[in-house]
This record gives structure tokens, C-alpha cells and sequence, in this order.
């Protein structure tokens, strides 16, 4: 038996909410806080203290209004409380973001999905890249690219001679395998169709274009203050290291105000340039299905209404680290509504999670600075959300 299920009212893109805390947003904000905060609380707080997390920032948006909640410290050192400016590291909520500036890529006549990787990137000609698209390296179903890079390629110096040499394990497009090298070639090769660096594009471009004021790929020197630490499995104080592709792949570091900020324009980009709203619908394309998960570029769906079971196993660690066969979407899947959308990311320090179900207009961020199961993370988001929608 599966879990009941996050309840939705079809067919409604702007819904009325019938539950007693959404009626309460009416009324008044702090008054609707205090409420929202109760269901929010007693979900978080036994988490944290089973987990030890030391700190934890949840920002949720109903019908436009944000609602911050924060718990704990943002260093145990310091005692320096979290609030909803504190920088988390989102690890692999990062790969949405770099999802969205190679959609905005084709956008903008730079790039093409359906290129072969080589084509791209000529560096790659004579190696299975010929093969490749882009696309596919954005949905991991390149043939079987791992988990993350070995040791000896895991440096931007040694990454492409790694690219050079990998022969697949699948025919391209026929099986999913979850990978930071496959999301990381595809924000590499999104930024050299822009001919500028990722890290400059990301930066200088697609973050400014989002309204997102303190997102950072490195954190400047005058906002480290603002950026927490992260404790690994022995309690000790870490934040993420270099790597090959990193910033592509894992390196996004954001507050909780930022990060709602980008759910809200995922929902509702009208107020967007014409190639993000286009770039966001591409994210938002459903290219193949794995189970009951749809997989976008970055994000991952769910048709809506959706059970706790089938979040479980769509986020769980054999989605994660075993290959799937997938079935493919022909055509792909246009954008709906009626879909929980989310990703999960953790760092060695730091776990988050983001969901959103833009018929409901609804969404909620969970950034901690311990990396927890996600099943934790799901099943917090799934309470609140049921609490929120019911």
C-alpha cells in the first residue's frame, strides 16, 4: 500500500486554497505564519535532533506570499544563528541551474539540444561523443557516464583526456545513470557555444537574469560571513572542494530567500525575458520515464497528485547509483501544471531539497548544513506541502 497522497484540484492554474492555513493567508500574514510554522516545526524538529543537524532554513511559497522558517546555527563555532540570508551549499540543485543556462543557450540561437556532443566541442571528435547529443548528456542516458569522476580525472586538467578514452556501457538514450560527469559536460558545453566561461555566465548572466542577488559559484570575500559551515558524518566543520566540473555539477552556494526566489520564477517566469520563459519551459520538457519519474534537464517530475511512496523511490539511493533503462517521451512531454517537480543536493556538508507544484502555486526549500537521507528531506516536504494543499 502507498502512502496517501498530496491532494490536488485539477484543471485549476491559479487554485483556491480550502485549508484552514491557506485560508488564514487572507487574514493575516503573521497571524498565518504562526500557523504555517507549527506544521512546519513539527516536522523539521525531530529530524534535526534524530539527524544532529545544527542548522536548517525552510522557505515556502503559497500564492506568491514567502514564508521563512529557521532553526539552529549556521556555525556551531560561531553560534551564528541560520536565517533566510545564510549561504548553503545546494550540491546537485546546482545541475537545475546549469539546466537552465544551456536551455537559455538554445534560446538564444547559441546551442542545439540535438547536436552531438563533438560537434559542440570538436576536441571530442573520434571519441564516443560523436554519438552523444547534448541532450542526452543532460538527461544522464549517455550510455552509462559514472556516479562522479574517478580520482586520477576529478581535475578540469584531466577531464577532457578522461572524456577522450570513456567507451560506453549502453547505447546512447536507453538508459538512465545518474552523473556529475554527464550534467558537468553539459554545462561545459553550454557555456562553450556562449564562448565565455561558466563560472562568468553563471555569475554575470543567468543569475542577475533570475533576480537572484546572492547566489554565488565563489562566495565573495564580503559575504563569507553569511556562508555556513557544513559538518560532515564525524560532526567536523567542511565546505566543498574543487573538483572537475564542479561548479557545473555541485557548485552552486544560495540563501533560502534566493533559491524560493528562483522556485517562484520556475512557476510563474512571465515576468522574464522571452529566452529564459523559454529556457525554464525546456527544463520543465519531459524527456523520458524512469518508474513514475519523469526526468527533465535538472529537475525530475512526478505527475500530481503524488504519494510518498513514489517520491521515495523517485529520490531514493538506487535511482541514484544504479543504471535504469528508461522509456523514452516521443514527442517529448510539453510543460504542465499538474506536476511535483524537485531536486535533491547534497555536498559533504550540506543537504537541501526543492519542490514545487506550479498548479497549486506552491513550493518549498529545505537547506541544512549536514548532509541527511533524502528520504528525511522528502518526507519533511511531503508533510508540509500535504498540510498546505489538503
Amino acid at each position: 500500500m502507498e502512502s496517501g497522497s498530496i491532494m490536488s484540484k485539477k484543471n485549476q492554474k491559479k487554485p483556491v486554497f480550502y485549508s484552514a492555513f491557506a485560508l488564514l493567508l487572507g487574514v493575516s500574514h503573521s497571524f498565518a505564519d504562526d500557523r504555517i510554522e507549527a506544521v512546519v516545526k513539527a516536522a523539521i524538529e525531530p529530524v534535526m535532533q534524530r539527524q544532529q543537524i545544527p542548522g536548517v532554513a525552510v522557505a515556502i511559497t503559497v500564492n506568491g506570499q514567502p514564508h521563512y522558517f529557521n532553526y539552529g546555527v549556521a556555525s556551531k563555532e560561531s553560534g551564528k544563528a541560520v536565517t533566510q540570508d545564510t549561504l548553503f551549499e545546494i550540491g546537485s540543485v546546482s545541475k537545475t541551474f546549469t539546466a537552465t543556462l544551456a536551455a537559455y543557450a538554445q534560446a538564444s540561437g547559441k546551442l542545439s539540444l540535438s547536436e552531438s556532443a563533438s560537434q559542440v566541442l570538436p576536441t571530442l571528435h573520434g571519441s564516443a561523443f560523436d554519438n552523444i547529443s547534448v541532450l542526452q548528456l543532460g538527461t544522464y542516458t549517455a550510455g552509462g557516464l559514472p556516479l562522479q569522476f574517478p580520482s586520477e580525472a576529478d581535475h578540469r586538467d584531466k577531464m577532457l583526456g578522461y572524456y577522450k578514452q570513456w567507451k560506453p556501457t549502453y547505447a546512447a538514450g536507453t538508459h538512465r545513470q545518474y552523473s556529475n560527469p554527464s550534467l558537468g559536460l553539459f554545462g561545459y558545453l553550454a557555456a562553450h557555444s556562449m564562448g565565455a566561461p561558466f563560472d562568468t555566465l553563471m555569475e554575470k548572466t543567468l543569475l542577475p537574469k533570475l533576480g537572484l542577488k546572492h547566489s554565488y559559484l565563489k562566495v565573495p570575500k564580503d559575504q563569507m560571513g553569511l556562508y555556513a559551515w557544513g559538518y560532515d558524518k564525524n560532526d567536523k566543520p567542511v565546505r566543498v572542494g574543487p573538483g572537475a566540473l564542479d561548479s557545473e555539477a555541485y557548485g552552486v552556494k544560495t540563501s533560502a530567500s534566493d533559491l524560493l526566489r528562483y522556485v517562484e520564477a520556475n512557476m510563474n517566469p512571465a515576468s522574464l525575458e522571452k529566452p529564459l520563459q523559454q529556457a525554464i519551459a525546456t527544463t520543465h520538457t519531459g524527456y523520458y520515464k524512469v518508474g513514475e519519474m519523469t526526468q527533465g534537464l535538472g529537475w525530475e517530475f512526478y505527475n500530481y497528485p503524488v504519494t510518498l511512496d513514489t517520491l521515495l523511490a523517485g529520490n531514493s539511493s538506487q535511482m541514484a547509483m544504479e543504471a535504469h533503462a528508461v522509456q523514452p517521451l516521443n514527442p517529448p512531454q510539453s510543460p504542465r501544471d499538474n506536476v511535483l517537480i524537485n531536486k535533491t543536493g547534497s555536498t559533504g556538508g550540506f543537504g537541501a531539497y526543492v519542490a514545487f507544484i506550479p498548479a497549486k502555486d506552491i513550493g518549498i526549500v529545505i537547506l541544512a548544513n549536514k548532509n541527511y537521507p533524502n528520504a528525511e528531506r522528502v518526507k519533511i516536504a511531503h508533510t508540509i506541502l500535504s498540510a498546505l494543499t489538503e
